[in-house]
């Protein structure tokens, strides 16, 4: 009985060691689908299509995930921007930020380094809980077994009517994410968490994020280093400097409108 005991206590130990030390690193490949309207009656059916195509390229990004049983950070993949020529007079300007997100699961908390206009900004805040249901439906992703989950949640988006004011349209999604057991950690890309498993496929209708790789243990040690730098918001104070900041841009935009030469139009998505 002693050394059964000894055994025992010898495997568990080894257990929460191997527990301790877990650690990975996932790559995520985003798609992003479009239905753009210019509103000019200059651009011809075959220049939007010109424009989508150069959206759905420019939104083609590629992140990284980096975890272990609790923490993870996951930030964009830094790249050379490509030659991007104007089509017919039209420039398509994407402005994508470089955030580093660090979810701590154990704590329930986050901490999100951004931008607004080049301003620092450190988004601290608990994590979203959401209420998933776990579907009855499995696939393969690469080498892995992955479980269907949904979540369904209403979210606002502002849109610009033809007079140049904003309107706010609420609207249902319903999002669908694949996980796998067999990398038992509560994580995945974004803000997504609280299955039980790695979400290794992330679907909302329009966005998509697609593991490609992972490396669990790899041979370099993984550090995970909470951001730090930048003004500390919440997330609801946040959502109402960029709404204010929206606000600015579109009076700009509105004031600036009676000078164009009307030989160019500005597409910008984003920040």
């Amino acid at each position: 009985m002693k050394i059964n005991y000894v055994c025992f206590f010898f495997l568990l130990t080894i257990s929460n060691a191997i527990s301790q030390d877990f650690q990975g690193v996932a790559t995520y490949k985003s798609h992003r689908k479009f239905d753009v309207n210019v509103g000019d009656e200059n651009v011809n059916s075959d220049m939007q299509k010109q424009i989508q195509e150069q959206l759905k390229k420019q939104f083609q990004q590629e992140y990284k995930l980096t975890f272990n049983k609790h923490e993870s950070i996951y930030k964009q993949e830094e790249k050379l921007d490509a030659p991007n020529p104007s089509q017919g007079g039209i420039n398509i300007m994407v402005a994508q930020g470089l955030d580093i997100l660090y979810k701590n699961i154990k704590e329930n908390r986050f901490s999100n380094k951004t931008e607004i206009f080049g301003k620092p900004f450190l988004i601290k805040d608990t994590l979203v809980n959401r209420k998933w249901i776990l579907e009855n439906e499995t696939k393969n992703i690469g080498n892995y077994t992955c479980f269907k989950a949904t979540y369904t949640d209403e979210y606002t988006m502002q849109t610009i009517t033809s007079q140049g004011t904003f309107e706010d349209q609420t609207s249902q999604r319903t999002t669908t994410v694949w996980y796998t057991p067999q990398i038992p950690v509560s994580t995945g890309p974004e803000d997504f968490h609280g299955l039980p498993g790695l979400i290794l496929e992330v679907n909302d209708g329009d966005m998509t994020l697609v593991c490609s790789k992972i490396v669990i243990n790899p041979t370099e040690t993984i550090e995970i280093v909470e951001p730090e730098k930048g003004k500390v918001v919440t997330q609801d104070e946040y959502m109402t400097i960029m709404e204010e900041k929206s606000k600015e841009m579109m009076e700009q935009f509105k004031s600036r409108r009676g000078d164009s030469d009307g030989e160019r139009t500005i597409i910008r998505i984003g920040g």
